[in-house]
């Protein structure tokens, strides 16, 4: 399983703790406490390589150190670790709304008869795209 580690920097604010990746710009994140600047600098790396990865864009590599440029003013280092494949696993399993629009006699049809509109479709849509009916996407 593929893990990636970047480094982040974690900057004093009024309200809190900004977290920023010098080797990903515009990931950045927030937390009100290092508990949860942890917790969030790991989800903001987590869907910004997910976001880059979907759009096909190449990951940088990772720093070994931080440039000192970046760790003045009481600034810390954090080292944070992720596995883009689960990551990537949980998003694209993710249940979605979709709206559709079918006839008014084939709905009430459908509801006299108890019809799951979200399963039929998703097998007619399985079917349809001749994926293995057997394979659990969820």
């Amino acid at each position: 399983m593929r893990k990636l580690t970047f480094l982040a920097v974690v900057e004093k604010s009024n309200d809190g703790y900004g977290v920023f990746y010098p080797d990903l710009p515009g990931c950045i994140s927030f937390g009100h406490n290092l508990e949860e600047v942890e917790k969030n600098a790991k989800e903001a790396l987590e869907l910004h390589i997910y976001g880059m990865e979907k759009e096909g864009e190449i990951l940088p590599t990772s720093s070994k150190v931080v440039d000192k440029e970046y760790l003045q003013d009481g600034c810390i280092a954090l080292v944070v670790s992720v596995f883009p494949d689960m990551v990537k696993n949980v998003l694209d399993s993710k249940r979605v709304k979709t709206n559709t629009t079918i006839p008014q006699w084939l709905k009430d049809m459908a509801e006299k008869q108890g019809a799951n509109y979200s399963q039929l479709l998703e097998y007619a849509l399985i079917e349809y795209l001749g994926l293995p009916q057997k394979q659990n996407r969820s």
